[in-house]
């Protein structure tokens, strides 16, 4: 079998449908596991949702859970329904049902909801834009004699109840998936999401969907995994970010984990693990050009060809900690602050320590910063910079590091063998 994963910018349109459509013909896929995103942005527009709900209690209590919430609710049905028509669909099909019921369901589940976890929420709620997605996609398909199974991956791939970063049951989503999935047919089916062991939806984190495929290619023992993106294949360096990029032909695990790790967009961290323990390649290609190779990611490959690679991740925070009596920072503090950044769940990009200082580059994708310095205030000095640039070049050249910091102010600079990393603010001009 092969596992073919979809984003959100290759169905963000009827046009981008029907060109899944036809990257799954010319593949001739059939024995196949296709996994599809949200439509275009709808992630982030059933994150605002959540935002809308939230903010109408803490201001009107529950009178306020309707209005606003509403409202974004409308505008999320007419976009998908305008993709719905522009497929072709009559009104009298089921998925323009379908898409509706499904949307109900978010308005049924606000409206009843006891719970102030906003994590619970969340996932609750964004997990509908990978249902609908899947839902139009897989009737359209179907319509256009493409034959597929739709699946609930809710109830394959089976987590714990961290909600917005759940843990994969490996075993018991190995057994589930094998037992749903016909090897013999086109299963279509969602990313990102999980279930749990009470039946609540979880996430497996943002961009997730790689990692989707990842799961379903290890628990099948798939021959390949293709992941179908905006750009050639995986480039040495973000195209928006600067001018001259190289394409890299072929690359390994251990590479690609790395530039994963460090923040590399295009290809999810956590989705190289599983194949890498059952040497499962990898493909990154192109949705407009699928028959051109892309990249290969397998074991043992050196890096193709030999170039720096670059990535940029914006909106860090450069937080510094010292004791208030200025004794040294010592194993038990670093272990005290740890415990803090994982209850906060900050997600930690870089770290330096003296015998005084614990400095860490951190994001706040949990919107818990203020917390965290509220928690550390009372034992320690707290110092930070917020709305930083962490570069993270791998195979550095001196030339390629003086000319990032042409222009920026480095707060804090860190080189290894093959890394050098650089948090820096952009120098205000006098």
């Amino acid at each position: 079998m092969r596992v073919y994963k979809f984003g959100g910018a290759s169905v963000k349109d009827a046009v981008g449908v029907h060109n899944v459509l036809r990257v799954l013909k010319e593949l001739e896929a059939s024995e196949t596991v296709v996994v599809i995103s949200a439509m275009g942005k709808m992630t982030n527009a059933f994150e605002t949702v959540v935002q809308l709900y939230f903010n109408e209690q803490k201001a009107s209590g529950s009178e306020g859970k309707s209005g606003t919430v509403n409202s974004q609710l409308k505008s999320i049905e007419d976009f998908h329904f305008q993709i719905v028509k522009d497929l072709g669909f009559q009104y009298s099909q089921p998925v323009l049902e379908e898409v509706e019921a499904l949307l109900k369901g978010v308005q049924t589940f606000l409206k009843n909801n006891d719970s102030d976890s906003y994590d619970f929420v969340y996932d609750q709620v964004v997990s509908c834009g990978e249902l609908i997605s899947t839902r139009i996609c897989s009737a359209f398909l179907n319509e256009k004699g493409l034959e597929n199974d739709w699946l609930d991956v809710r109830g394959c791939i089976v987590t714990n109840s961290d909600f917005r970063r759940a843990r994969v049951d490996w075993n018991a989503t190995c057994s589930r998936i094998n037992k749903r999935v016909d090897r013999n047919r086109m299963t279509l089916t969602q990313g990102f999401l999980g279930g749990d062991a009470e039946g609540n939806t979880t996430t497996l984190g943002r961009e997730g969907s790689d990692y989707t495929a990842g799961i379903f290619a290890y628990c099948l023992e798939a021959s390949e995994v293709s992941i179908f993106k905006d750009v050639p294949g995986v480039l040495n360096a973000d195209p928006r970010e600067f001018d001259q990029t190289q394409l890299l032909n072929r690359i390994s695990y251990k590479e690609a984990i790395e530039m994963a790790f460090f923040g590399a967009s295009v290809i999810h961290p956590k989705t190289l693990q599983p194949l890498q323990r059952k040497e499962i390649p990898l493909r990154v290609r192109s949705f407009l050009n699928p028959l051109e190779p892309g990249t290969y990611v397998r074991k043992g490959q050196h890096l193709e060809p030999e170039v720096p690679c670059f990535i940029v991740k914006k909106n860090q925070i450069l937080l510094s900690v010292s004791d208030k009596e200025f004794h040294f920072v010592m194993e038990d503090d670093i272990s005290e602050l740890f415990s803090l950044l994982s209850i906060y769940k900050m997600k930690v990009n870089m770290i330096q320590n003296s015998a005084i200082s614990f400095s860490v580059c951190i994001e706040d994708n949990f919107n818990n910063f203020s917390r965290l310095v509220e928690a550390l205030n009372p034992k320690y000095k707290v110092l930070f910079n917020k709305h930083l640039t962490l570069y993270t070049v791998r195979h550095f050249r001196e030339e390629d590091l003086d000319k990032l910091e042409q222009g920026q102010t480095v707060l804090l600079k860190q080189l290894s063998r093959e890394t050098a990393q650089l948090v820096v603010r952009k120098t205000e001009k006098k």
